[in-house]
């Protein structure tokens, strides 16, 4: 999990390739060059080092996505609740509201989704 971890710059470019994908290795390129400044090797280095880490997959000039960014976001939580709360949702859940307070919206979506998994649902 931890080759999963992205830094800032990793985390846009992951963005463009998971809004995009499949698309062509030269139309990332086109993409990195307009919204990073990225020179076409920059574009290269970044993607072979994620799709070493398995996130994306490169086969005859076509990237695809390996692991959707909602999987992967979701492994991400999952590993700091882990590590961090010693993965007690309860905890990491008490430790957040007593910063942010949960608004009346965000209490209801919650309890529909608790409700939800109390039922078998996803």
């Amino acid at each position: 999990m931890e080759k999963l971890r992205l830094g800032a710059v990793e985390a846009r470019f992951a963005d463009i390739v998971w809004k995009n994908a499949p698309l062509s290795t030269k139309d990332l390129v086109v993409l990195c060059e307009k919204e990073l400044n990225w020179k076409r090797t920059t574009t290269y280095t970044v993607l072979k080092k994620l799709c070493e880490r398995g996130l994306f997959l490169t086969e005859q000039s076509m990237v695809s996505v390996l692991i959707a960014r909602d999987d992967f976001y979701a492994m991400q939580s999952e590993k700091f609740v882990e590590d961090t709360f010693d993965g007690s949702l309860p905890a990491f859940i008490a430790a957040f509201a007593s910063r942010k307070r949960p608004t009346e919206k965000e209490l209801e979506e919650i309890r529909r989704m608790i409700d939800g998994f109390g039922k078998g649902q996803e």
